[in-house]
């Protein structure tokens, strides 16, 4: 077997992760203030950006269901540094860009790229090394992927007060180029995981087909109404795929996705529905109190004004570490639907926001979604196999890149057109927001109650060592259904 020469150690492996995760990431989070400055170079207008951006996130979450599909038939590791190759080119077109094409192509590179590499590489960090790296390998997920978009909106600021983008664009492509030198560097050839299992083409086109429509319709949202058909029309149709997509993941006898699965069980479901209601409120919050605070403060400021998200994700993140083998490790996703919840309240009451209450806000909301979405994602994780976490992270990805990168446009239009005034609206949004965070975390406890879940500490070992899942996860509704599954769980009860 071909290796390179870091190969099997674990930093040089994260590093590889990190890197090729953030890029794209704080990037996406940092473009609001820089979107006017690269239309007025490009010579383009807001709505072509709103639409390359839309285009981006929707590569982005199609990404997370071809990568899965080329694990099954192509080597692994190999693709990983095709990935990291588009990604360089990616990232090199977008901050070298001459027009809003060349520009657009690069970010959709982005984003496609970047999911690519974290549903290749995410899982074998943490299954691939012993017991006490996965620990490390939650907390290293928590940074890149929180972090990184929470320090986004400064990063974004302290661009902007320069009056310019490329600079960014260009450290964006640098940190990409490391993430293709670590890729080959601690390249590790190894086969296809499962060559013969069916090409899923209708699941690939539905997920590419229903996020691309959706995406394209919530981007038209900046200059066109709700109802008209240029946005009403493609952002229905394609949450119709997305939904039809799921339906047939779910009946199908050899799945590509382990829908089923997942949403038969009671702990991935409450899993799944945090992390939904989580990343929709969060990312919701932030776009509707940056857009009211625009007019008050320079792009820099506002970006300061952000950066206590940062705190917040570094302190979940080593709380995840902390509780990571615990059962404690349950309640970490509710305590953050609380937080978040808290850190919209705060955001609403004055809009826009005072200073104090903007960094009280947003440190809140940062320690909310730090606790939500990974936690969630672990947790439904454990539940299945190890051999399913690829899968488990692609289904959890594509349905929170749709609730977050889908939902903040139609939440901007909505505080731009009711109320009256942009305040007003907002001050509607907001308390939205919240509803979002509670009902999430009222679900997630019903969910757990009704199928008869409780917290466990993981079996950490069994799990990396593939013999079961870290714990027993109730089938769904087990209370109200006792006789559903009934043989199924007392064997795995037993097991």
């Amino acid at each position: 077997m071909r290796q390179g020469p870091l190969a099997g150690r674990y930093p040089a492996v994260a590093a590889m992760v990190m890197f090729a995760l953030i890029p794209y990431l704080g990037l996406s989070a940092a473009l609001g203030p820089l979107t006017p400055i690269i239309a007025k170079q490009l010579h383009t207008s807001l709505q072509t950006m709103s639409l390359g951006s839309g285009l981006g996130n929707a590569a982005y979450a199609v990404g997370t269901v071809l990568a899965v599909q080329f694990a099954q038939h192509m080597p692994q590791r190999r693709m990983m540094i095709g990935y990291g190759v588009l990604l360089v080119i990616g990232s090199v077109l977008a901050a070298a860009a001459q027009s809003p094409a060349m520009y657009i192509a690069g970010h959709v590179l982005q984003g496609l790229c970047t999911s690519l590499l974290l549903i290749a590489a995410i899982p074998p960090l943490a299954i691939g090394f012993p017991a006490d790296k996965m620990r490390n390998t939650a907390v290293i997920m928590n940074v890149c992927i929180f972090g990184a978009v929470a320090l986004g909106p400064t990063v974004g600021g302290l661009q902007a007060n320069a009056h310019g983008w490329r600079p960014l664009f260009w450290i964006v492509a640098g940190i990409a180029l490391m993430a293709l030198l670590l890729a080959i560097l601690t390249f590790e050839d190894a086969p296809a995981a499962d060559p013969d299992s069916p090409r899923d083409l209708p699941a690939i086109g539905l997920a590419a087909v229903g996020c691309v429509a959706a995406f394209f319709g919530a981007s038209e949202l900046l200059t066109h109404r709700f109802l008209d058909t240029m946005t009403i029309v493609p952002l229905l149709g394609g949450l119709a795929c997305i939904v039809a997509l799921i339906v047939y993941q779910y009946r199908a006898k050899r799945p590509l996705l382990t829908i089923r699965t997942m949403l038969s069980s009671s702990i991935p479901v409450a899993g799944i529905v945090v992390a939904l209601f989580a990343a929709a409120a969060s990312v919701s919050a932030t776009a509707l109190t940056a857009e009211a605070l625009a007019a008050h403060y320079n792009p820099l400021h506002l970006g300061l004004l952000y950066l206590p998200e940062v705190g917040g994700a570094a302190i979940t993140a080593l709380l995840l570490g902390a509780v990571f083998d615990r059962r404690s490790i349950h309640y970490l996703p509710l305590g953050g639907m609380i937080f978040l919840a808290a850190g919209i309240v705060v955001f609403r009451i004055q809009v826009p926001s005072s200073e104090t209450l903007t960094l009280v806000g947003s440190g809140l909301t940062g320690i909310g979604l730090g606790a939500t979405v990974a936690p969630a994602l672990f947790v439904a994780g454990f539940s299945l196999p190890s051999a399913n976490l690829q899968r488990v992270f692609a289904i959890v990805e594509l349905m929170r890149a749709c609730a977050a990168f889908m939902i903040a446009p139609i939440f901007a239009h909505f505080a731009a057109t009711v109320g009256g005034s942009l305040d007003a609206g907002t001050g509607i949004a907001l308390w939205i927001g919240v509803g979002l965070a509670l009902g999430g975390a009222v679900i997630g406890i019903a969910v757990y109650a009704l199928g008869g879940a409780r917290a466990q500490t993981p079996d950490v070992d069994r799990f990396l060592a593939g013999e079961a899942p870290a714990w027993y996860s109730p089938p769904l509704l087990a209370k109200v259904r006792p006789r559903v599954h009934a043989g199924r769980a007392v064997t795995e009860s037993v097991d």
